[in-house]
């Protein structure tokens, strides 16, 4: 859907009409969002799994650290106070800009803390600073999901989650690429500790949008009854929708072999001898590109499929996407089959980046965005993290890569069968959260 009410002197109207939408100051806002809700991310994903491999640390401790990203997942147990819960002094630029503030900043402070660590001489200190920075990010996550879905009018919502995404790459990518190369050249301390810096673009553009117009002001808590409805009214009213347990079953398990896959790129890079300069350029930057070509694609196919089919086809690629890691694997150090492999695994996830995150936003009553957006974002991918953490590096010693990402594919099916039967129910639109909040349906 196009906005047709442009000013005759609106310089848009020189747009082509599908590029218009992307120019409005919401998507832009939810660009820049995206930046900073990517950086942490990296930080204790990719870049850290180098950092991490690099220091001569085991596969076993190295998948260990993806538990970090556990927090990501248990987000939605304490998603209810940015929902609820009025921040002094800051509270008075209003209920979201304040938290974005605050939670950017706990976000510097954590990434700088896992700068000062040393992997080597404290691995324990490392963890602890690594859980700190994904419960800094996870928090930041829900107050920037929440100011994302209510900054968008429901005609927006696909293209602010293609602009999400492109943002969340952007950001995720500049981090890992600056961290590699300043951490070639001065050293990993330096390199994180500028990388903190990307936190600000989310934190700048709350002050420069405001709050947002759609945000509905949290009721006042005064005992434990009331304390109690504001934790528990979101899942209720959740669960109360037709289909919505199956509609969590697909959220735990449609993630789960592209996750268990993605925590272990880098442990393969690292194996087959590859430099942090081939890793920049061709996981990092041609990643990036690759992403960007698959978030447009995913625009595209969400307009003129609508919902439900878009998210189906993004559903195949995405399990398909692992086959080109086995190959990878078995050529061995092959520029060429790593450029094919990044390129179709980060144009299949820029796909559904659009598609899936779309479907997610289009869930949420806006009475309880942060904590309902935070519950299914929080349960996308538990289930691969955790297997990541527990098994991966075993599964991979066990197994070797080529028959692992075999097994990542093979974990993909479960999503796809349950969304296909979500569709035969008619149970993705009647899971949909307010109607204010619907996408086309498709």
């Amino acid at each position: 859907m196009i906005d047709d009410t442009l000013r005759a002197d609106d310089w848009r109207r020189h747009l082509p009409a599908g590029v218009r939408p992307y120019t409005e100051p919401a998507p832009l806002a939810a660009l820049f969002l995206g930046m900073s809700s990517g950086f942490p991310y990296a930080m204790i994903g990719a870049t850290l799994t180098t950092r991490l491999a690099q220091d001569g640390i085991d596969k076993k401790t190295v998948t260990a650290f993806s538990l970090a990203f556990l927090v990501y997942n248990l987000k939605f147990l304490w998603a209810w106070l940015v929902d609820g819960v009025r921040l002094p002094l800051l509270g008075r630029l209003g209920q979201r800009v304040s938290w974005l503030l605050f939670t950017g900043s706990l976000v510097i402070a954590a990434v700088i803390n896992l700068a000062l660590v040393d992997p080597q001489a404290d691995l324990i200190a490392t963890a602890q600073a690594a859980i700190l920075v994904g419960i800094a990010g996870a928090t930041f996550d829900i107050v920037i999901d929440a100011y994302r879905i209510e900054l968008l009018q429901p005609r927006q919502l696909g293209v602010g989650a293609g602009m999400s995404q492109y943002g969340w790459r952007l950001g995720s990518v500049c981090a890992g690429a600056l961290a590699l190369w300043i951490a070639a050249r001065s050293g990993w301390t330096l390199a994180y500790s500028a990388c903190a810096a990307f936190a600000l673009p989310a934190m700048l553009t709350a002050l420069l949008m405001g709050e947002p117009a759609r945000h509905r002001e949290p009721v006042r808590r005064t005992g434990l009854a009331q304390l109690w409805q504001s934790i528990s009214a979101p899942l209720i009213e959740f669960f109360a929708r037709q289909g919505a347990w199956l509609v969590l079953l697909f959220v735990l398990l449609h993630k789960i072999g592209d996750t268990l896959a993605n925590l272990t790129f880098r442990l393969l890079f690292n194996d087959l001898g590859y430099s942090n300069d081939e890793i920049l350029f061709y996981d990092v930057a041609m990643g990036f590109w690759a992403y960007l070509i698959g978030i447009f694609i995913g625009g595209i196919l969400y307009a003129r499929l609508g919902m439900r089919r878009s998210v189906m086809i993004s559903l195949l690629l995405m399990a398909v996407s692992n086959l080109s890691f086995a190959a990878l694997a078995a050529s061995g150090h092959s520029n060429a089959f790593m450029a094919a492999a990044i390129g179709f695994e980060n144009l299949a996830s820029g796909i559904g980046g659009v598609t899936v995150v779309a479907y997610f936003s289009a869930l949420c009553d806006l009475r309880f965005t942060a904590t309902q957006y935070a519950l299914i974002s929080a349960g996308a991918s538990v289930v691969g993290r955790l297997l990541t953490g527990t098994s991966a590096g075993a599964l991979i010693e066990a197994l070797g890569y080529v028959q692992f990402y075999l097994l990542t594919t093979l974990l993909a099916l479960p999503g796809i069968l349950l969304f296909w039967l979500l569709m035969r129910r008619g149970d993705v639109d009647t899971s949909a959260g307010t109607p204010d909040t619907r996408t086309p349906g498709g």
